[in-house]
């Protein structure tokens, strides 16, 4: 995915460049390249971020139970 999106950056960087003046390339640039290719790769990323976060939680739920379990399993030593 990662490569379409450069091939994509790179394609609209040369409609830019072809672009009469400045202003167009850059709103070119900006709204045909890195708007779009942000979407896409933040909706592409959206499963990765939900499965971490439901590992986070569960590493979580188990440091909470095992702190139920043995309360004086945390506790700092030479206290």
């Amino acid at each position: 995915m990662l490569i379409v999106a450069i091939g994509w950056i790179y394609v609209v960087l040369m409609m830019s460049v072809a672009e009469d003046t400045a202003v167009a390339g850059v709103m070119t640039f900006v709204f045909y390249g890195v708007v779009p290719v942000a979407v896409l790769l933040y909706l592409s990323g959206s499963g990765q971020r939900k499965r971490r976060r439901a590992a986070r939680e569960a590493e979580q739920r188990l440091a909470l139970t095992q702190s139920k379990e043995d309360p004086g399993q945390n506790a700092r030593p030479g206290t």
